[in-house]
């Protein structure tokens, strides 16, 4: 068998279409055909004439194309499966931080040259199989359009930026359909590597690549023997992030302060960031959580706080996390005085992508006797499968603002005293969220359960 390396990568940038290709951001989908091997068609199962109210109708933001609206809320509901699942994997001291939008797009690529349940599988993990029919025969097309929607919020107080690149064994003809989509839509040229001679060097000049999009943030992504001389393919997407705060902590104003790691009998100290302003805020007596946005400079990118009560734990809240509760709570914030205690801290992350995956029901893609991928390879071959899958992801959070990159690998093969004032104060883990506005586009998510207090 042959494996089929997948290696997706976090660092935010604009998706662009080669010179021979027409914009995909201004395209329609007559002007550039996008037809893989096989179409995913979702099973109609016949039911018996019931009355039940209809789902109410949720309203589509304004200039977002119905089927791009789509796409991000599928994205959405697989950010929350997922991260639920890499929660459980992980003590509840420990951070978690990762891309969902990353892991997204990349398996999105491997999904090209998917047919029968490997592509079924991989539409349902993904949350594909709930969009429309139409949004799912041009999925890749739409997903573009995603693309340009996200990454043109950079201005000049951020970077929001994705790239993608393809990997290939130097030996091998692969299908031209598929290196066409995966170029013009997702920007993935292909790069010949010789892995069957030079494995380790190919290793290594895959992880330079994306070190050098992530600004050294993420390092050696693809461990230490994971690439073979069996490998195939490797699919990389990388998105970066660094972020002004609209409203900046001042330095002077930052002192270290009790924060409470669980499992600790006593807190431990750390240096706290605070300002007093107006931010959008909601307190969810239901859910046990006090909800915090702050914007970065150009309002279209903000990062969400998600602080649970005194006496609930962590966990409680990330088990009853859901896309419909984090957007009940985003729209039901409103503009509040604040006074904000905010811990800076510095996490880093990895873990793998397959394990995770083969849990939500993505099993086939990894499954050597399987998987099918004929449209990957010239002359459909139906020997490949993904061996394994990683993911790394780093944030950063201080008085300027914030810097957030991810990496994922899947291979195939009290200061201030006003009277009035509402205190949220970050001194116990809570969730943390960066997202585009508009579309409530899941970009980056995680929690911080020590932000960098000494093991003892």
């Amino acid at each position: 068998m042959h494996l089929l390396p997948l290696l997706l990568l976090s660092l935010l940038g604009l998706v662009s279409s080669q010179a021979k290709y027409p914009d995909i951001c201004i395209a329609k989908p007559k002007d550039i055909p996008l037809n893989p091997m096989c179409i995913y068609r979702k099973e109609i199962i016949e039911v018996e004439e019931q009355t039940q109210e209809p789902a109410p109708t949720e309203k589509i933001p304004e200039y977002t194309n119905p089927r791009v609206w789509e796409l991000s809320k599928s994205n959405s509901r697989f950010a929350m499966d997922f991260y639920k699942i890499v929660a459980d994997s992980k003590a509840n001291s420990e951070n978690l931080f990762m891309s969902p939008l990353s892991i997204s797009q990349a398996f999105t690529m491997a999904k090209l040259g998917a047919c029968d349940n490997t592509l079924k599988q991989l539409m349902e993990v993904f949350h594909f199989d709930k969009v429309s029919e139409k949004a799912s025969d041009q999925i890749h097309f739409f997903f573009a359009k995603l693309n340009c929607r996200l990454y043109r919020k950079a201005n000049k107080s951020s970077e929001l930026v994705s790239t993608n690149r393809l990997f290939g064994e130097k030996s091998l003809s692969f299908n031209q359909t598929y290196q066409d989509i995966s170029e013009a839509v997702y920007g993935a040229k292909l790069w010949p590597l010789n892995f069957k001679e030079k494995a380790e060097l190919s290793r290594e000049i895959i992880n330079d690549w994306v070190a050098n999009k992530t600004e050294k943030k993420i390092t050696n992504v693809i461990p230490q023997g994971a690439i073979t001389e069996n490998t195939i393919l490797v699919l990389v997407n990388v998105i970066y992030f660094k972020g002004l705060w609209k409203s900046k902590f001042d330095p002077i104003n930052t002192l270290k302060a009790d924060f409470h790691i669980p499992g600790r009998d006593e807190p431990c100290e750390v240096p706290t960031m605070y300002q007093e302003g107006k931010f959008r805020y909601g307190n969810y007596q239901d859910d046990s959580v006090q909800v915090l946005e702050l914007p970065y400079k150009g309002d279209d990118i903000s990062m969400v706080l998600v602080l649970p009560y005194e006496d609930t734990p962590l966990e409680t809240v990330e088990q009853n996390l859901s896309l419909e509760k984090f957007s009940e709570w985003m729209n039901k914030a409103r503009e509040t005085q604040l006074s904000l205690h905010v811990p800076r801290f510095r996490i880093d992350d990895s873990f793998s992508v397959k394990e995770k995956l083969e849990k939500l029901g993505l099993v086939d893609l990894f499954d050597p006797h399987a998987a099918r991928l004929p449209g990957i390879v010239s002359e459909g071959r139906a020997d490949l499968y993904v061996s394994d899958a990683f993911h790394k992801a780093f944030l950063e959070v201080n008085e300027e603002g914030s810097e957030a990159s991810a990496a994922s690998a899947v291979l195939m093969a009290g200061r201030s005293f006003s009277p009035r004032r509402i205190t949220f104060r970050a001194n116990r883990p809570f969730l943390v969220f960066i997202r585009e506005v508009a579309l409530n586009a899941i970009v980056f998510m995680g929690r911080v359960s020590n932000p960098g207090c000494n093991e003892r």
